[in-house]
């Protein structure tokens, strides 16, 4: 299968009670996963937007910096992150992540099912 980029949605929201509107590129759709996930997308935080703290619970997330730079907390731990960066928020643990430049941040973001 290929999905052109034509062919791929994009929304903006809110994500996490986070400051602004995340645009958001669906790569998979949910029935795609076979049971085994939920996201896998682009997505694209504009400065001084961010992606609000929260905890996974029965799943993990992994980021892959494309572009940018912003400041990613990690369990209550501030640090940078850049692009070629790869962040891992395991089953259990919190993140967040703020784009404090005047650049698009953007990364791929993939959370599957721990269970």
């Amino acid at each position: 299968m290929i999905r052109r980029k034509n062919d791929q949605t994009t929304v903006s929201k809110n994500i996490r009670e986070g400051h602004g509107e995340i645009q958001v590129t669906e790569l998979m759709k949910a029935d795609e996963f076979c049971g085994k996930g939920r996201l896998y997308s682009k997505m694209t935080v504009k400065p001084g937007n961010s992606i609000g703290n929260h905890v996974h619970s029965g799943d993990f997330e992994a980021y892959y910096i494309l572009k940018g730079e912003g400041r990613y907390v990690d369990n209550g731990a501030e640090k940078r992150v850049y692009a070629g960066d790869f962040t891992l928020t395991k089953d259990g643990e919190e993140h967040e992540l703020i784009n404090d430049t005047n650049e698009d941040l953007e990364f791929i973001a993939l959370v599957l099912y721990s269970k």
